[in-house]
């Protein structure tokens, strides 16, 4: 069964191995190009993720680094990995082609440039969280002690994103501000999370939250990350099915997908080691839930929540 997989951190691993990794087939890749044919993947969303000790002045440059490094590893010499910049070019996808979008893990990288932010998107950025765990210019993230909701720069670059039809992405923001964005985002999305009531993790969402998000036609993508599914850290399979069958007691079936973030973590799910591993977790999901039901969790649920207008990329 295909997927469609809506966060990994190949692009910094790629950036930080200083050419010394393929794509390809690197076994330090998570998410390298052979196994995720080999798991059926048949959109890979790669973040866009700059380290926080990077300074200021430095951090665009960084993320145009890994940007070209999409275009160049990720793109280049690979006819099949085929470039999403349209929620259209979902649909033109034939057998054996894997499509591939830009996404942005926290607006560091532009600072209070929103000028920035429209190259990006230009570029292919077709979802933006605005922070991650820390404090910017634009809100404060879910490891900020103050808690605070969007600053009115943080309004803006959720208006940007409402303009464009780029997705608000709400999975590392504090609580007030995830609450802030419920108000203002068109198209929210948790790309990869998980439940607070399973695992109390800050980076998780509570019940109410993960209910207004399907209110708003959001989805919520599960993440591996062990830390976010068990409170020991010690995960299995069949745990990550616990946060998609609670989910689903919420509301949530038509609104579950899924957001692994390869690459992003130095643990894993046991049984879940790598991308090509993602049919053991459709086998396990078969197990407790329906084919449509499994199919949904798997690519179409997010396919039925694209924003449903297509437009050019200007």
């Amino acid at each position: 069964m295909k997927i469609i997989d809506l966060h990994c951190d190949a692009l910094l691993k790629l950036q930080e191995a200083k050419g010394e990794l393929s794509f390809l087939d690197a076994p330090e890749l998570d998410a390298n190009k052979e196994r995720l044919k080999s798991g059926d993947v048949a959109v890979q969303c790669f973040a866009i993720f700059i380290d926080p000790d990077i300074k200021q002045e430095q951090k665009f440059d960084a993320a145009l680094g890994q940007i070209d490094l999409f275009y160049r590893e990720v793109l280049g010499n690979n006819p099949d990995m085929v470039h999403i910049k349209e929620w259209s070019d979902f649909d033109g996808l034939v057998g054996g082609q894997i499509g591939a979008m830009l996404t942005l893990e926290g607006v560091d990288a532009i600072g209070n440039d929103l000028s920035k932010l429209h190259i990006l998107y230009q570029l292919g950025v077709r979802s933006v969280g605005l922070t991650w765990n820390n404090a910017n210019l634009a809100a404060d993230g879910a490891g900020e002690p103050r808690g605070a909701g969007l600053t009115l720069f943080g309004k803006e670059i959720v208006e940007f994103n409402n303009e464009h039809q780029i997705l608000t992405d709400v999975s590392h923001l504090c609580e007030k501000a995830f609450w802030d964005v419920m108000e203002t985002a068109s198209y929210p999305i948790a790309s990869h999370s998980n439940a607070r009531h399973l695992c109390n993790h800050p980076r998780n969402l509570y019940g109410n939250q993960a209910r207004a998000l399907f209110q708003r036609n959001g989805m919520l993508h599960v993440v591996f990350a062990p830390q976010f599914v068990t409170e020991d850290a010690n995960a299995t399979i069949q745990d990550v099915v616990k946060h998609i069958d609670y989910f689903c007691s919420l509301g949530g079936e038509k609104h579950i997908g899924l957001g692994s973030d390869f690459d992003g973590i130095s643990s894993h799910v046991k049984g879940l080691e790598h991308a090509g591993k993602y049919q053991d977790l459709i086998n396990e999901l078969l197990k407790h839930f329906s084919e449509e039901q499994v199919r949904g969790f798997a690519f179409q649920n997010f396919l039925d929540h694209r924003p449903t207008k297509y437009v050019a990329t200007s």
